[in-house]
């Protein structure tokens, strides 16, 4: 007889956590206030990974699933929540984690940041793979836990349109005489057009080639073809397809982009956090900003449209050239510059020689930026500090060299919910030296 749980939390990744015989059990697809029939399938001493098999007692949060898919694929973990309550989950989650893992505290917690919790996923890598004993080529997400693909005939994260050719998509892979060395489909949505990258491990013959012809031109996409690593992708079929790219209105910027450089998943959310991260920035006409991580200059252009002078530092010499490149095609150059450095590697001394700056703006990827702020002291300091985060631990980790050793102040701090449906926790903290603050 499987064991019974009362569900008193949810942990970071969205399990519901449970004490049993004084071990805490996390249960996937259990939520706080209910009580579960669970199956464990990892058990270790101190703990269990367990699946909630049938829910006696329901939460007030639970909704039904819109996905048919859900349990069985790992692309969401938590649609069976109500969507206001997975905000107010991600932003415990982050107060969590300044409290005990920093030891700080926000001054203010901002309103969170949120937007269309359907189709609003314009960056996607579906894996692929021709499934013999099925008779059909596989297209989606992994299943959780494992390395099967999950067997999807649609995805409501993705836009409509988008959603609508995963199953032409299988149809066309089968077809291809390469079905069995493409391994993967990378999904790129910009503003005027839709682009599939197929990763192809051996050269296309010719009917290959007019099948994919003719499926963009009848579905209306772009598609390109990466024969090894990323950089070597290229466009196909058609060759007069409008540039890919994506746009921040507010601040008349257009950024180029090629369908393999990192951008943000939900357009619609990267607005919203741009305009508060510059809210928060404050930038003014005079001003010598960084933006640390700065990608292809997705911060950077605001900035710099904003009047300050913004000095860009990516490790990618990829994304430095195609931030380059933007702050020329938005008319920006003469207020940028942009170098190549390993910002996991900065020194007291390096970050010193980069000359003062009023106001640094921080967006690292999940490890965190521990040796920048450990690199900045008394005498560099930037007054104020914009931190943009996609992992709510190294944030909390990095706010506490900040505060409780650098003399800075966390005014402000709240999450930004990018990814909806899932555990994922973007947030987005402001920092003051004490003896500027108000």
């Amino acid at each position: 007889m499987n064991p019974i749980a009362d569900i008193e939390s949810l942990d970071f990744e969205g399990h519901g956590v449970a004490h049993v015989g004084g071990k805490a059990i996390f249960i996937d697809g259990a939520l706080p206030f209910e009580q579960v029939v669970y199956s464990s399938y990892r058990k270790k001493p101190t703990f269990e990974n367990a699946q909630a098999i049938s829910i006696l007692r329901e939460s007030f949060m639970r909704v039904k699933p819109r996905c048919q898919h859900f349990g069985v694929c790992g692309g969401c973990s938590m649609q069976h929540v109500d969507a206001s309550a997975q905000v107010a989950i991600k932003q415990r989650v982050l107060e969590d984690n300044l409290s005990h893992i920093g030891r700080v505290k926000s001054q203010r917690i901002l309103s969170p940041i949120h937007g269309p919790t359907w189709g609003y996923r314009h960056r996607a890598r579906l894996s692929a793979r021709h499934v013999a004993k099925k008779g059909t080529v596989l297209v989606g997400f992994h299943e959780k836990r494992s390395s099967f693909i999950a067997d999807m005939q649609r995805c409501e994260i993705l836009p409509a349109r988008i959603s609508a050719l995963l199953l032409p998509l299988r149809a066309l892979i089968m077809q291809l005489s390469i079905r069995e060395r493409m391994p993967q489909v990378e999904l790129a949505i910009g503003d005027k057009v839709d682009v599939l990258v197929f990763r192809i491990m051996e050269p296309l013959n010719g009917d290959d080639e007019a099948l994919l012809r003719q499926f963009a031109d009848q579905h209306g996409v772009q598609i390109w073809l990466q024969p090894k690593g990323p950089d070597t992708a290229y466009p196909f079929y058609p060759l007069d397809a409008p540039a890919l790219t994506y746009s921040l209105p507010e601040f008349n910027v257009v950024m180029p982009y090629r369908p393999t450089e990192f951008t943000q998943v939900n357009p619609h959310i990267n607005r919203v956090l741009v305009q508060r991260a510059l809210d928060l920035l404050d930038p003014q006409p005079g001003e010598r900003i960084a933006d640390l991580f700065c990608g292809l200059g997705n911060f950077t252009l605001p900035i710099a449209r904003r009047g300050a002078t913004v000095l860009g530092m990516e490790g990618s010499e990829g994304l430095v050239q195609r931030a380059r490149e933007n702050a020329r095609f938005n008319g920006l150059a003469d207020r940028t510059e942009f170098r190549v450095a390993n910002l996991f590697e900065v020194t007291p001394e390096s970050f010193a020689a980069l000359g003062s700056f009023d106001k640094l703006l921080i967006d690292p990827p999940r490890d965190g930026a521990m040796e920048l702020c450990k690199s900045i002291d008394a005498d560099n300091a930037p007054s104020r500090i914009v931190y943009v985060s996609c992992n709510p631990a190294t944030l909390a980790r990095d706010a506490n060299v900040l505060v409780n050793t650098k003399g800075y102040t966390m005014k402000a701090a709240g999450v930004v919910n990018m990814f909806p449906h899932t555990a994922h926790v973007e947030s987005i903290a402001w920092f003051e030296r004490e003896a500027l603050a108000d």
